[in-house]
């Protein structure tokens, strides 16, 4: 399925996503294209963003996300909230672009607050958080900040078996811009590079490569990752 997204947002906007999965079933989400978020006047409400998943013991779930690509003065607000029942197993990507840099264009100023959560049969078992304010420029100049990176993507697949799959996944996510560790049922891939579409090529060869490990899929992407 394709989720036919705005194509740009700005100050006051609210995008909301609901996915359910039924037990036993097989669903595959996609955008049609990569999310603008255009820059947010001072007295306009932030951005939200929030995704919810659902999926029911044994089903199989792939929230397949295109860029966020963030201009400058944007303030973003996303969140994505997973819960899964017994064997349910989801493999979800999300990437954030920090400026179009092929456009002469950057993210220097602004405001973005990513947050995951993933649940199986109501407990916790993964809480993640970006956040990012201010002179963002400064900050992701640090070495100890972001080290030059103008995008940055993560790849999680909480389902069976995910301890397995760790070595592939660190063949996926090779130093130095990329990694993958494995915790609790959950196997997390993440990349920071300079190069936003190095980054895309990337991101898209790990999850059509996890997709097939996992769930017995083709190694490839909907064709919408390519149109």
């Amino acid at each position: 399925m394709s989720l036919t997204t705005s194509g740009g947002l700005t100050g006051g906007d609210r995008v909301s996503l609901d996915i359910a999965v039924d037990p036993g079933a097989r669903g595959s989400v996609t955008t049609q294209a990569a999310e603008k978020l255009y820059r947010v006047l001072p007295e306009e409400p932030d951005i939200r963003v929030e995704t919810r998943i659902a999926v029911g013991d044994g089903g199989r779930c792939e929230w397949l996300g295109q860029e966020a690509i963030l201009f400058d003065g944007t303030r973003l607000r996303r969140r994505l909230e997973a819960d899964l029942v017994g064997d349910g197993a989801l493999l979800a990507v999300e990437t954030l672009v920090l400026g179009r840099s092929a456009m002469g264009e950057t993210f220097s100023r602004g405001l973005v607050h990513d947050a995951w959560r993933i649940r199986r049969d109501g407990r916790l078992v993964w809480a993640d958080g970006l956040h990012l304010g201010g002179d963002v420029a400064e900050i992701a100049a640090r070495p100890f900040g972001l080290g030059g990176a103008r995008a940055m993507a993560t790849l999680v697949y909480a389902g069976p078996g995910a301890a397995g799959y760790l070595d592939l996944a660190r063949e996926l996510a090779p130093a130095p811009h990329g990694g993958a560790s494995c915790l609790d049922g959950i196997v997390v891939l993440r990349w920071s590079m300079a190069d936003a579409q190095a980054l895309r090529e990337q991101v898209m060869a790990a999850t059509a490569a996890l997709r097939a490990a996992a769930f017995g899929l083709a190694p490839r992407l909907p064709a919408l990752w390519t149109c």
